[in-house]
């Protein structure tokens, strides 16, 4: 679930940590539709008996694909403002792919709040840090700052 904060709670939300997200699985069946989806069939994520014989041992995600699942991550880390009714995703400062994710592994989620900026009366400017883990890893999958804005009544 998302953190639902009021106006005047934002400055106490700079460095906020949501909790984990719940795990998701990330099957071949869905790399194979993203690969679809993107036109990437590179064999490292659609041919697993070619992948068998790379360093990693198996097709692995693509990491456009685990940069994706932070949509469906975002809905239980996000911190909202009361009142909010439509984000935008605005982008993304700076994404670093550290490890590839295999198929069938568990990732999830962490978030820190880094920012939330009024831009004009009503249209917040949030950065969240957003970290995937992969079960059993140390490594992330990934680290990004994500940039949305939230519009808010």
């Amino acid at each position: 679930m998302p953190t639902i904060i009021k106006k005047d709670q934002i400055a106490e939300y700079i460095g906020f940590q949501s909790a984990p997200t719940p795990w998701h699985v990330i099957n071949q069946e869905q790399i194979d539709q993203f690969a679809d989806c993107t036109l990437d069939h590179q064999f490292i994520h659609v041919d697993e008996e070619k992948a068998k014989a790379t360093p990693f041992g198996s097709t692995i995600a693509h990491g456009f694909l685990s940069l994706s699942l932070l949509s469906h991550f975002a809905e239980d880390f996000s911190v909202i403002i009361d009142g909010f009714y439509m984000g935008l995703n605005a982008g993304f400062d700076k994404v670093r792919f550290l490890q590839p994710v295999k198929v069938d592994s568990r990732v999830r989620a962490h978030a820190k709040t880094l920012e939330i900026e009024e831009k004009k009366p009503g249209q917040y400017r949030l950065c969240t840090e957003v970290t995937v883990e992969i079960e059993g890893c140390d490594t992330p999958a990934l680290v990004a700052e994500w940039v949305s804005v939230q519009m808010v009544k």
